[in-house]
């Protein structure tokens, strides 16, 4: 297998991802995006380590996909989703908040 036909394999896997994950996401009514967060901080901390398996793997010397196209691009999935994952959490610990008790005399 040539390197070219595995940089687009790898591309294609890219923006199918993405498209999945943008129709998935779009179609979910706005009430439910918050008790949904929680749910799929799991999912998104599955994506993490797979983007940081993927990175490490690319940025190994020995490794034949190493070009510089591939390293940014697995370099933003792990930003990316490092994001996603740490935005999820405190938007579920915001809405955890707004479920507990208030003190007597505190607004």
């Amino acid at each position: 297998m040539s390197e070219l036909t595995t940089f687009f394999e790898l591309l294609t896997v890219f923006v199918l991802a993405v498209f999945v994950g943008f129709e998935m996401i779009s179609k979910v009514p706005t009430t439910l995006h918050t008790p949904l967060m929680s749910a799929t901080n799991a999912i998104h901390g599955i994506v993490l380590v797979g983007a940081i398996i993927v990175t490490i793997e690319l940025l190994t010397p020995a490794h034949a996909l190493a070009t510089p196209l591939l390293t940014v691009i697995a370099i933003v999935a792990v930003t990316l989703g490092t994001i996603n994952v740490v935005g999820g959490f405190a938007v579920t610990e915001r809405m955890l908040q707004m479920f507990k008790k208030r003190e007597p005399g505190k607004k």
